[in-house]
C-alpha cells in the first residue's frame, strides 16, 4: 500500500519546515496543505482538537502534532537516512538539545526581540545572550551540533537562520552579532549553505513586511 501523506502547515513557518525537512531527507512524497491561522479548517481542528495548531502530520489518515514530535515519527517510520543519532546516549543528548533550543532558549528570544522600553530590555536581552552564549558554547569547534551534516538539533534550531534576523531587522532589536556569538553565526552560515534548507527557504521579502506590521502595531 502506498502512503498517504498530507502536512497541514503554513508556508512561513519554522515549525512546518522542520517537518518539510525531514519528510525531504527521507525521500516521502507528500501533500502540503496551506492552513489560514485566522479560520483554521475544519480538517486542522479535528487533527489537533487540543492544542488546535500546525504542523499535523496526518500518515495514512492517523494526525500526529507537534514538529518535533513529528520529525521522530518521521525518522522512525519511514526508511532513508536517519535523522536522529543511532546510538541511545547521543539520541538522549540530541533530545536534551533540541528540547533546550524549542523550548527556554526560544521563548528568551522572542521576548528580547519583541520587548521596549530600556530597563526592561536591558534585563530581557541580558537573559537572552545567556541562553545564546550557551548554543555558541555548544557549537565550538563543530560544523553542525551532531557533526558534518545537518541533525535533529539543528532543525530543532532553524527558527534562527530564518527568522532571527528578519525580526531584528524590523524591531530594531539586535541580538546576534559574530563578534558576541562567532560560533552561532558560522553555523547560521553553514544551515543556510545547505541545499536542502534553501528548498525551503521563507520569502523574506513577505516575512520582513508581515513582522514590521506586528511591530507597528505594538
Amino acid at each position: 500500500m502506498v502512503d498517504q501523506v498530507k502536512l497541514l502547515g503554513v508556508s512561513g513557518s519554522s515549525y512546518s519546515r522542520r517537518v518539510e525537512w525531514a519528510l525531504k531527507v527521507k525521500g516521502v512524497k507528500y501533500e502540503f496543505i496551506e492552513e489560514d491561522l485566522q479560520n483554521k479548517s475544519s480538517l486542522l481542528l479535528e487533527s489537533n482538537h487540543v492544542l488546535k495548531k500546525i504542523p499535523v502530520l496526518i500518515h495514512n489518515g492517523k494526525p500526529i502534532c507537534e514538529s518535533i514530535v513529528i520529525v521522530e515519527y518521521i525518522d522512525e517510520t519511514f526508511e532513508g537516512p536517519s535523522i536522529l543519532p543511532k546510538d541511545p546516549y547521543d539520541r538522549a543528548i540530541a533530545r536534551f538539545w533540541a528540547k533546550f533550543l524549542d523550548g527556554k532558549c526560544l521563548e528568551a528570544i522572542g521576548k528580547a526581540l519583541w520587548c521596549k522600553g530600556e530597563e526592561q530590555e536591558k534585563n530581557i536581552q541580558e537573559e537572552a545572550y545567556e541562553m545564546l552564549k550557551i548554543v555558541d558554547n555548544e557549537l565550538k569547534d563543530k560544523k553542525f551540533f551532531s557533526g558534518d551534516k545537518i541533525g535533529f538539533v539543528d532543525v530543532a534550531a532553524n527558527y534562527i537562520p530564518f527568522w532571527v534576523e528578519i525580526v531584528e531587522e524590523a524591531t530594531g532589536n539586535v541580538l546576534i552579532t559574530s563578534e558576541k556569538f562567532p560560533n552561532l553565526c558560522a553555523w547560521i552560515d553553514e544551515y543556510l549553505k545547505c541545499s536542502e534548507v534553501q528548498e525551503n527557504l521563507p520569502d523574506r521579502d513577505m516575512m520582513l513586511s508581515f513582522f514590521k506590521a506586528k511591530a507597528l502595531a505594538k
